[in-house]
């Protein structure tokens, strides 16, 4: 983005958001740059449309998926960059980020994708890469759900290579504390306040037994009431599956995980950090008051989430089947 000049001319939200992107004095790398919202206008025209039509079908068969589809564009861009590394299927020369702890048995999606991916290749063959097609996907699955849109800079291309040991040490897991959230997302170079953002991600979708069990049962910064309701679904031991709602409106994408924090209804020990007497409980009651400004700061973190170290150019390759190489 050239410049933070505004015009009259332009829709109110994206005067907002460029606005926004100015506020957070986001800095774009020079490959990152190389990104362009129009990257497929003249070589894939129909592909955005294609893509929220699929998401807002498989969203409209199950509202979790949206919640997956967000959570797949944030596991692959967290280890080694936004490259799809994270679809990629094991094969002989490496193990891929499929079977790493935070995404084993966990990370879903990947038919949706698929079917996404088989669609375009119909429309644009060998031309728009499977990280793009996340990073879109993500964007829609959060707007299918009430959230706010954004536009979503194109022209990733795709990884050649997946680490299980990269995904294991760069994944943030739900039993940190504060201070290793806000160490884990500032190695990606997010503010602690973006860390909060982009932690709201968790207003849609829900979580296995085995994240929380420690929580509901060991831990005395949670309502008691909200402790009780779930441990006959997770017990102290088994049913490690078994699902519960991040918030308590899991299929809507709002202010409403912020409001939980502040009644201590966080699900994930992860979650209440972000209100248990630290430096962001300030921020999360703001957040808990105000969804407007919740959802278009949402947005502007998704776009800087969408640049971290993109492959461009002539590296990495367009996958035609995202599970393997070419």
């Amino acid at each position: 983005m050239a410049s933070c000049s505004s015009s009259s001319s332009w829709p109110f939200f994206f005067f907002v958001l460029v606005s926004s992107l100015c506020m957070f004095g986001m800095n774009i790398s020079t490959t990152s740059a190389q990104l362009s919202s129009d990257f497929y206008a003249t070589s894939c025209p129909n592909l955005l449309p294609t893509i929220q039509a699929a998401v807002v079908n498989a969203v409209s068969n199950e509202a979790r998926m949206g919640a997956s589809l967000l959570r797949l564009h944030f596991h692959d861009c967290f280890v080694n960059g936004c490259d799809a590394s994270i679809l990629l299927d094991d094969t002989s020369s490496f193990t891929g980020e499929k079977t790493a702890g935070p995404n084993a048995n966990s990370v879903r999606g990947f038919d949706v994708i698929d079917t996404i991916k088989t669609q375009v290749e119909n429309l644009c063959p060998k031309t728009v890469s499977c990280a793009d097609i996340l990073a879109v996907a993500a964007r829609d699955s959060v707007a299918a759900l009430g959230g706010r849109s954004w536009v979503v800079q194109l022209g990733r291309r795709d990884a050649k290579t997946a680490s299980m040991s990269d995904a294991n040490s760069n994944l943030p897991a739900a039993t940190l504390g504060l201070s290793g959230l806000i160490t884990s997302f500032s190695n990606k170079g997010f503010t602690t306040k973006e860390m909060v953002i982009l932690s709201g991600s968790h207003s849609i979708g829900q979580a296995r037994c085995t994240t929380f069990r420690s929580r509901i049962h060991n831990e005395t910064n949670i309502d008691t009431s909200f402790a009780t309701s779930l441990k006959s679904s997770c017990p102290t031991s088994g049913n490690d599956n078994n699902l519960s709602p991040l918030d308590s409106t899991a299929v809507v994408f709002d202010n409403t995980y912020f409001k939980d924090l502040v009644s201590k209804k966080g699900l994930l020990h992860s979650d209440q950090e972000l209100f248990n007497g630290g430096s962001t409980d300030a921020q999360v009651t703001t957040y808990s008051n105000d969804n407007p400004t919740f959802l278009t700061d949402f947005a502007v973190a998704m776009v800087k989430m969408g640049n971290l170290s993109p492959l461009t150019g002539s590296n990495g390759e367009i996958r035609t089947n995202c599970r393997k190489l070419n």
